[in-house]
């Protein structure tokens, strides 16, 4: 087996890129990569100081990097309309990585619009953002969409509860993350069949980081500091993970190897896939049902209300509209 590194992302110069959540962890290692490989990006967080400060951090190891950032809230439906409305302004999007997200939120949380924080941010913001964001992608020669999973999208209950979403009945933070996680193939695959039945060359496809060594699990909402927890998890730390850099292959290498395929799956190699170099993984099975995916996607369009406009509509159509 071939080993993969950032020497083989092929010149991205040309490229309009979108990295959610970027301003630490993978998401930023992977904007670095991406300018570095000549893409244009614009990294996105919540917090307008720190997407500034993450900005500044890649000039100083690429000074003529052509990367900007941008307010993006992805708990929030307006400040996901509002960030799309911006984005649409450009003469084209050729790659949106779905990247950010939150993890095992100890006690159920609600966003902006009501929803449980884990489901609204990494899947139901992620969907909205995607949809709204379609005409600027289809402006691209050859778009894609790679979004970032989770091994745990097979763990928890290996299921979307749809009598349950909100977790209003009940809550366990690790099913609620896994469940998000689980949505996030969901979406993938149903992305990439609606873009094919539509004629539009997206490629959607997705990654896993393995266990990588970010703030996603010290930090955020509500995030608890037991003694005893930090210690059995710095103990796997030091035998199962990898750092941020490492962890962000998998999405470099999805979201830029021109043999990736519609519904691709890109995760480490080792410990099972906790750890190594990025290669192509099956989905696991919960994620490739799909009845569960139409299900999903209706739901969401009803909970966000934004809808898929491309219906029975080919890509030549859509840009004489």
């Amino acid at each position: 087996m071939t080993k993969w590194t950032t020497a083989d992302i092929p010149s991205q110069k040309g490229k309009l890129v979108i990295v959610t959540g970027a301003n630490s962890g993978i998401g930023w290692h992977t904007a670095l990569e991406l300018a570095r490989a000549g893409s244009e990006v614009i990294l996105t967080a919540r917090i307008e100081a720190k997407g500034k400060e993450a900005v500044q951090r890649i000039r100083k190891q690429l000074p003529q990097a052509k990367v900007r950032s941008e307010i993006l809230d992805l708990a929030s439906l307006k400040s996901v309309r509002a960030f799309a409305a911006k984005i649409g302004n450009e003469a084209k999007l050729d790659l949106l990585i779905n990247n950010a997200g939150v993890m095992a939120v100890p006690k159920r949380q609600l966003t902006e619009d009501g929803f449980e924080l884990q489901f609204g941010t990494n899947h139901l913001g992620h969907f909205a953002l995607t949809m709204l964001l379609m005409p600027a992608l289809h402006r691209s020669a050859s778009p894609k969409v790679t979004i970032v999973s989770s091994g745990a999208a097979n763990m928890g209950t290996k299921k979307i509860n749809f009598d349950n979403l909100q977790w209003e009945k009940s809550y366990g933070p690790w099913k609620a993350y896994c469940q998000s996680k689980l949505a996030n193939l969901l979406f993938m695959l149903e992305l990439g069949r609606r873009s094919a039945a539509a004629g539009i060359p997206l490629l959607s496809n997705a990654a896993h980081p393995g266990y990588a060594r970010t703030n996603l699990q010290t930090s955020g909402p509500g995030i608890s500091h037991n003694p005893v927890r930090n210690t059995i998890e710095k103990v796997m730390e030091f035998t199962m993970s990898q750092d941020a850099a490492s962890g962000a292959l998998p999405t470099l290498r999805a979201a830029t190897d021109p043999d990736a395929v519609p519904g691709s799956y890109y995760a480490p190699v080792r410990m099972f896939h906790l750890k190594g170099d990025p290669i192509p993984v099956s989905l696991p099975k919960p994620a490739q049902d799909d009845v569960v995916a139409r299900k999903l996607w209706e739901v969401s369009e009803q909970l966000t209300g934004v809808q898929w406009s491309m219906k029975d509509q080919s890509r030549a159509a859509f840009l004489k509209r």
